[in-house]
């Protein structure tokens, strides 16, 4: 598992257009699985599900990517991927974790 936590600023529209826009073109076998929006008075948090093949890994690996803004505050990001192990009872062989994460830095820029 690897994560990425962030303080971001600018549009939430346009932020989370930019990630999904940015991942899905980033890898030919990238997909958006699943994603959810929601407020709450003058809160809102938007959640995407990316999955890839990892090749490094023999593998599919997932990519949660949570936005979450407070009025017109700053835009909180968690970022965690999943699945890039191939052990039985530890973790090894990350590296497709780590992978789908870094698309997600260079994305964000």
């Amino acid at each position: 598992m690897a994560k990425l936590e962030k303080v971001l600023n600018g549009n939430f529209n346009v932020l989370i257009k930019v990630i999904e826009d940015g991942i899905l073109n980033g890898s030919m076998s990238a997909s958006l699985e699943a994603s959810s929006d929601f407020r709450s008075g003058d809160a809102r948090c938007s959640v995407r599900v990316f999955e890839r093949y990892s090749y490094a890994g023999g593998n599919r690996v997932s990519l949660n990517v949570t936005l979450f803004q407070a009025g017109d505050g700053d835009i909180q990001l968690s970022a965690i991927t999943s699945g890039g192990s191939q052990a039985m009872f530890f973790k090894i062989n990350t590296w497709g974790e780590e992978a789908f994460l870094d698309k997600l830095k260079e994305v964000l820029g």
